[in-house]
């Protein structure tokens, strides 16, 4: 068993991510909200990074700004249960900042588990067990089996959003990673 396994490094020319599909931009806007986003890719020292950027605003019920990634190409799952959770490299200005994970379970577009993740103005990499994910609008515990996507996410207060990542992949805790949790 490797000891991660890629999810995306932002490197392929053609737009697609190491599991073969398309990142997505998603805001508040879906439901009425009026937060604004750009997302996309640019060269920073490390090679090329994801972005995502933008003002979130909480007026008429909105709070996020959202790129979402389908980890199958064929729009099932996948089965993550080999790994304890994500490993991410990342930095940014300061927010609220998360990864959602959406399951076959989650059927409504407000479903989702969350967790928080720190950043900083420095490139930082963090391991983010699946333990620390909470359900949102739902009651069943996370079955890392059945991962449909995972969203990089700026939620829930105002404020000037700008991350960008260099890395994600399912992983195990490394204590000599650098990880900040």
């Amino acid at each position: 068993m490797p000891e991660t396994f890629l999810i995306d490094d932002f490197q392929r020319p053609d737009d697609l991510s190491a599991v073969g599909t398309r990142w997505e931009g998603l805001t508040d806007r879906v439901m009425g909200g009026r937060s604004d986003m750009e997302f996309g890719y640019r060269q920073s020292e490390d090679g090329r990074v994801l972005f995502l950027r933008g003002q979130v605003r909480l007026e008429n019920r909105g709070g996020f700004i959202q790129a979402r990634l389908p980890l199958d190409p064929a729009g099932g799952s996948i089965d993550a249960s080999d790994w304890e959770g994500l490993r991410i490299r990342v930095r940014g200005s300061p927010g609220p900042y998360y990864l959602h994970l959406r399951t076959r379970q989650t059927w409504q577009p407000w479903q989702h588990y969350r967790a928080p993740i720190d950043v900083g103005t420095a490139w930082q990499e963090q391991f983010i067990p699946f333990a620390a994910f909470e359900g949102r609008a739902i009651w069943r515990g996370l079955d890392v089996s059945a991962l449909k996507s995972v969203g990089l996410v700026a939620y829930g207060e105002a404020f000037e959003a700008e991350i960008e990542v260099a890395r994600l992949e399912f992983g195990d805790r490394q204590e000599d990673a650098g990880s900040g949790q």
